[in-house]
């Protein structure tokens, strides 16, 4: 039996699917003349024989030379137990020969036999006992043979026919097939053009992934030579592509995710710029209320501070130091004011016992009391911090636009310089008036910044020196020596002063300050006297220059704070015997008197309104003409020694203090532009 083989059309079908050439079926037709040649062959090697016994017997068969050979005569397998008899091949004619011919020409080439030697048998064809094997004479039985060949030759073609015409039907069905598969793959093509430029706009769309192909793909070119190692890169790129992939497909979703917080953000983005305009609207309402308030805090705080006294006086009473002696009791009395013990003291008695003084009987007198009132008095005891949280708000004014002068007056070794400057080793609990009053203007001023104003500080300290002024803060060997200084106006129709020759310092912080207080105090005059083993010998007045502006208003303010360390005001005992040290100090008392009295007399004459103030008596007073007059705060701490046998320079500083706070100056008015 011949192998079943597959349909042709199947074939054509799925090398349509799989994209493949169309390619045919073998063809189950005859090869023409093979097997028709090969039979003659085979017959020829049969027949030899026969012919040689022939040759002998003297006969001989002729076969028509026009024809070819006749192929050897297959066996037909008879019934079982039947036998072949041998034939003498009868001579046949040349219409035998033809019929043979036409017979074999008709039949349909089987697979190639090999020639068999003769004598042996021809192998079972269809699985029977093995037929015996023709004589060679016996042309009618092989003739007999061919015929029955003959007819399943050609019952086979016609079954081949059949199924050719099949097949053919099969190809057209296919080729239309073929016809409207080509059709649909140029439509695809179309689509697949499409899609690829839809490819193209969203490779662009991936940054990183085309930039990592292009990278990829360049150093594929680059590496054209080396295949195995690209094929190992090109497996490695497409796991990557794939992660890329993966990770496009996260970035995408999360691109979706984010495109839809996005939109909400944008709701809320709309949401929150309405809500910020309306912010805006009502900082802005409050900005102008707040600036209100502020311009209404300023003048609430000024009016505070006229109900207090455009001049006020504070007393100070230093405590006891080591190795002096303790005063007796009773010596200093702080009476307590009409709210009781919780209320500050603002009275002050001092008892003096006169030993001169003493009754008919010979009894001593009964010591004479003497009571003061001032605005504030400070017992011993008090510290720094409190002293300062009563004149902060008075160095707030000068912030707000107001001229303010505080000065420390009494006599020497009271704690005048203490007070103002603070005492020596930088400890913080005992820091002065002055670097602490720096410190709340910067940290008000950082505050203030906050509503649009912005302040400038400029700082300078000089000396007065028997009506000499001088620079203490003079840099490098000129210590304070470097000449005489001039107070004189900034300019034509200006009513500010400066000091020529002085140095004008910008600060902005405590470090600054405390270096120029520590460069001041090493060129301050000082000298000894009987009451003080380093005293003051000059009056020394720290200036700060304060501007404000307010840029979004257009509005200007400028003010000094004046901070003046006086020197110590004792009497002159005309007794004295007089040596060349003592007339210096007689010359430094008699001027640092003489400027204290012109203090005094501009202060009465500011109180009185009188026309003419005699600013120019003294450089003190006239390098301070502008912090004294009716637009100025004025504030006088007088410092007194605790000790007994200072009651008398005690007493004197008190009665001047007293008579300067029953001085009443005009309404202040702010400098402002």
């Amino acid at each position: 039996m011949e192998p079943q083989q597959r349909s042709p059309l199947l074939e054509v079908k799925g090398n349509l699917e799989l994209k493949r050439p169309l390619v045919k079926a073998p063809s189950r037709l005859p090869l023409p003349g093979s097997r028709f040649k090969r039979g003659l062959d085979q017959m020829e090697d049969v027949l030899e024989p026969e012919k040689k016994r022939t040759r002998g017997l003297g006969t001989a068969t002729k076969f028509t030379s026009s024809h070819p050979r006749a192929p050897a005569i297959t066996t037909v397998p008879q019934a079982q137990g039947q036998t072949t008899a041998p034939k003498v091949p009868k001579k046949t004619g040349p219409r035998c020969s033809t019929a043979v011919v036409t017979v074999l020409k008709n039949q349909k080439p089987g697979p190639a036999v090999p020639a068999q030697k003769p004598g042996t048998a021809a192998p079972p064809k269809l699985g029977g006992k093995k037929p015996s094997k023709r004589p060679a004479w016996d042309l009618k039985g092989q003739l007999c043979d061919l015929n029955a060949e003959l007819k399943c030759c050609r019952e086979r073609t016609q079954t081949l026919d059949q199924e050719n015409q099949q097949l053919r039907v099969q190809l057209r069905e296919a080729q239309q097939q073929a016809t409207a598969l080509g059709a649909e793959r140029r439509t695809l093509e179309g689509e697949l053009t499409r899609v690829r430029a839809q490819a193209e706009q969203g490779q662009q769309e991936l940054g990183n992934l085309s930039a990592r192909v292009l990278e990829l793909e360049e150093r594929l070119g680059t590496q054209e030579g080396l295949v195995q190692e690209l094929q190992k890169e090109q497996l490695e790129l497409q796991e990557e592509r794939r992660e890329l992939a993966t990770r496009l497909e996260e970035q995408e979703r999360r691109l979706q995710a984010s495109e839809a917080a996005l939109s909400g953000s944008q709701a809320e983005v709309a949401s929150l710029r309405q809500e910020a305009a309306a912010q805006a609207a009502l900082l802005a309402e409050r900005g102008e209320r707040l600036h209100g308030l502020e311009m209404e805090r300023r003048r609430l705080h000024n009016q505070l501070q006229e109900l207090k006294g455009n001049i006020r006086v504070f007393c100070r009473v230093r405590p006891v130091l080591p190795g002096e002696p303790t005063p007796p009791p009773g010596f200093l009395l702080f009476p307590s004011g009409p709210g009781g013990p919780s209320d500050p003291p603002t009275h002050l008695s001092l008892f003096r016992s006169d030993e001169r003084r003493g009754t008919l009987s010979g009894v001593p007198a009964p010591p004479t009391r003497h009571d003061f009132s001032f605005d504030r008095v400070f017992p011993p005891g008090s510290g720094q911090d409190e002293v300062f949280e009563e004149i902060a708000m008075l160095v707030q004014s000068a912030l707000d636009g107001y001229p303010v002068c505080i000065f420390a007056y009494g006599q020497t070794g009271s704690g005048k310089t203490f007070t103002m400057e603070g005492g020596p080793g930088g400890d913080p609990q005992v820091e002065g008036l002055i670097p602490r009053a720096l410190r709340h203007l910067f940290s008000v001023a950082q505050e203030l910044s906050g509503q649009g104003w912005t302040y400038s500080f400029v700082a300078s300290y000089v000396e007065i020196y028997n009506e000499t002024v001088r620079d203490l803060l003079a840099p490098g060997t000129r210590k304070g020596q470097g000449g005489e200084c001039e107070i004189r106006r900034a300019g034509p129709g200006s009513e500010e002063l400066t000091v020529t020759n002085a140095r004008y310092i910008p600060v902005s912080c405590e470090k600054e300050v405390e270096a120029l207080l520590h460069l001041a105090r090493q060129n301050r005059a000082v000298a000894r006297t009987a009451q003080n083993e380093r005293s003051s010998r000059s009056h020394s007045v720290f200036q700060l220059q304060i501007s404000g502006e307010h840029a979004g208003r257009g509005l200007q303010c400028g003010a000094p704070l004046n901070l003046v360390d006086l020197a110590g005001s004792e009497r002159l005992d005309p007794g004295l015997a007089l040596g060349p040290g003592e007339r210096e100090r007689l010359r430094e008392t008699q001027a640092i008197n003489s400027s204290l009295s012109t203090l005094g007399l501009v202060i009465m004459a500011l109180s009185n309104k009188e026309s003419h103030v005699p600013y120019r008596n003294s450089k003190l007073t006239y390098l301070l003409q502008n912090s004294l007059g009716g637009s100025a705060k004025m504030l006088m701490f007088v410092n007194i020694s605790p000790l007994e046998e200072n009651v008398s320079e005690s007493l004197n500083s008190l009665r001047f203090a007293s008579k300067v706070n029953q001085c009443v100056i005009g309404t202040a008015q702010a400098n402002r532009k």
